[in-house]
C-alpha cells in the first residue's frame, strides 16, 4: 500500500494505477472505502470534484480537486485483466496548515492584576502553540503552551504580545495589546527665573496610564486658564502655565497636581525674580515684598 500526503491548500490529488503489458483489461473500479468512485468510464460518485483523466490499457486515473480532511483515507484500484484481477492502493493523508480559531481579546488591565492570555489552533499535524511579547521585545517573557500567566503585573510589562501556531505545513500568528493602567507619578519641578515684566512658563510633566487631568494651585487657589491673564495649556504628559507679562504679585510657590482614576500626585514649582542685569535671583512672597518695601523705609531715615 501506498502512502501519499496531500496539502488541503493543493487544488487537486491525481491517483492512477497501471497494469502490466500484455494483459487485456476488461473491467476496471476506483474504490474509497466501500464507495466507488469510477467503474470504467462511468462515475458513480456524486461528488462534483471528483472526475476521470486518464482511462486506457495502460493507465487509469482520476483526479480529487479541493481536498480537504473528508478525503483522507484508503482508495482502492480495482483492474480485472484476461489473466487474474489486480488491485492497488493507495492511502492519502491531508495535511492541513495551522489556524488560530480562539484568542484572548485587547485587555486594559490595573497594575498588579493577573494576567492569563489564551491563544488556541487548529491544524494538522497539530500545530505547536507559543507566546512572546513582540513589542517592546522581552525574551524574558514567552511560553511553549496555549496559555501565558503574568501574575501582579507592572506597566513595563504592558505591549503587544504575539502568538504562533506552527507545524510542518505553515505558520499563523496573530497579536494581542495589553494595556496597563497605573496611577501618576509627577517629575520634580524645576523652579523658575523671570525678569520682572518679561514671560514666564513653569512646566509639569506627569506619568500615568489613563492620561493624566492637571490642575494648578497659587497657595491653596486653584488657577483656572484665562485668569488674571494666566494661560494653561496640557499636551498629552505635560501642562504649562504661562505668564505674559509677569508682576510681583506672580512671584512665588504655585503646585501642580496630576489625577487619575487611580490616584494623584503633585510638585512644587517656585517663580522667582530674576534680576536682569546681575543675573542673581531673589525669591518674592507677599510677605518678603512687604519686608523688602519695610526696609526700604527704614533706611530713608
Amino acid at each position: 500500500m501506498l502512502m501519499l500526503k496531500v496539502e488541503c491548500s493543493l487544488w487537486f490529488s491525481l491517483f492512477s494505477c497501471s497494469c502490466a503489458q500484455g494483459d487485456l483489461v476488461t473491467h476496471t473500479a476506483w474504490l474509497n472505502r466501500s464507495s466507488i468512485l469510477y467503474a470504467g468510464e462511468d462515475k458513480w460518485s456524486v461528488d462534483p470534484r471528483v472526475s476521470l483523466v486518464t482511462l486506457n490499457q495502460d493507465e487509469f486515473t482520476i483526479k480529487i480537486e479541493d481536498v480537504d480532511l473528508t478525503d483522507e483515507g484508503q482508495y482502492i484500484c480495482a483492474v480485472q485483466t484476461s489473466s487474474r484481477p489486480r488491485t492497488t492502493s493507495v492511502h492519502i493523508i491531508v495535511q492541513v496548515p495551522p489556524k488560530i480559531v480562539n484568542l484572548s481579546k485587547d485587555l486594559v488591565v490595573n497594575e498588579g492584576s493577573n494576567v492569563t492570555l489564551m491563544c488556541l489552533a487548529n491544524g494538522k499535524p497539530e500545530p505547536a502553540i507559543g507566546w512572546r511579547m513582540l513589542s517592546p521585545s522581552d525574551d524574558s517573557l514567552s511560553s511553549d503552551s496555549e496559555v501565558l500567566e503574568i501574575p501582579f503585573i507592572s506597566r513595563y510589562r504592558a505591549g503587544v504580545y504575539e502568538c504562533t501556531a506552527a507545524n510542518d505545513i505553515a505558520v499563523d500568528t496573530q497579536t494581542v495589546e495589553l494595556t496597563v493602567n497605573y496611577p501618576p507619578s509627577v517629575s520634580d519641578g524645576r523652579d523658575v527665573g523671570v525678569t520682572l515684566g518679561q514671560r514666564g512658563v513653569l512646566q509639569c510633566e506627569a506619568d500615568a496610564v489613563p492620561e493624566a487631568d492637571f490642575e494648578w494651585y497659587r497657595d491653596d487657589r486653584r488657577i483656572f486658564n484665562g485668569f488674571d491673564g494666566i494661560e494653561i495649556e496640557d499636551a498629552g504628559a505635560f501642562s504649562k502655565l504661562t505668564f505674559f507679562n509677569v508682576s510681583e504679585a506672580d512671584y512665588g510657590n504655585y503646585t501642580c497636581v496630576a489625577t487619575n482614576k487611580l490616584g494623584s500626585a503633585n510638585t512644587s514649582i517656585i517663580l522667582y525674580v530674576q534680576d536682569g542685569n546681575s543675573g542673581t535671583s531673589t525669591v518674592f512672597t507677599p510677605t518678603c515684598l512687604l519686608l523688602v518695601v519695610l526696609l526700604q523705609l527704614l533706611l530713608k531715615f
